[in-house]
């Protein structure tokens, strides 16, 4: 199992911020549970950003506040469950164990945490891959990111192409765009914003 630990090895040292435990009062309430401790201390280090170019997490005081996502993202996805119950196995917060929002990634797929147990460190992560089949991982939030940013370190070296462009592109070209990073493997990062 990873730890926060793991993750500042992977992307480096977090940007020098402050943060409180005051900072989940408000999300933690609207929750009704705390949310997984490997989760927040995340959060609480690096603040609101992008893992490796992909993956877009918030903290909740950062300039777009979690809370503030969150009651947006279970409004939206309760309203396309209730038309849809039967296409989608995962119901949203606030129903009973409804999957709770945490960020998204530039795939198109939101990520929440499934409550699926009364320890917050023990819950599961649901990727909803456009509004069908979601995909569940079994493991913590940190777990989660090292897989995610190893498998965007493992893409094609013509990852970030449409596949139809690569017939005009010359050897040189392809060359130019992985070497600024546009195309290829994503080296694992955190950028804040």
């Amino acid at each position: 199992m990873a730890s926060v630990g793991d993750l500042v090895q992977l992307f480096g040292p977090p940007p020098v911020r402050e943060s409180s435990p005051d900072d989940w009062a408000e999300v933690e309430s609207y929750i009704g549970s705390a949310l997984p401790r490997d989760f927040k201390a995340f959060l609480d280090a690096y603040g609101t950003g992008v893992i490796s170019g992909e993956l877009v997490v918030f903290h909740p005081s950062g300039p777009s506040p979690l809370l503030e996502r969150m009651r947006q993202v279970h409004e939206t996805f309760g309203r396309s469950w209730r038309r849809d119950s039967d296409e989608y196995p995962f119901r949203f917060h606030p129903d009973p164990d409804g999957l709770i929002s945490w960020g998204y990634d530039y795939f198109g797929d939101e990520h929440f945490f499934w409550p699926c147990d009364p320890d917050p460190d023990r819950w599961k992560i649901v990727t909803n891959s456009d509004g069908v089949d979601p995909e569940v991982f079994d493991g913590p939030f940190s777990d989660f990111v090292l897989a995610f940013a190893e498998r965007m370190r493992d893409v094609d070296p013509h990852y970030g192409i449409d596949p139809d462009a690569l017939e005009f592109l010359e050897p040189e070209d392809l060359n130019e765009l992985a070497e600024r990073g546009e195309i290829g493997p994503v080296t694992p990062s955190f950028e804040p914003f």
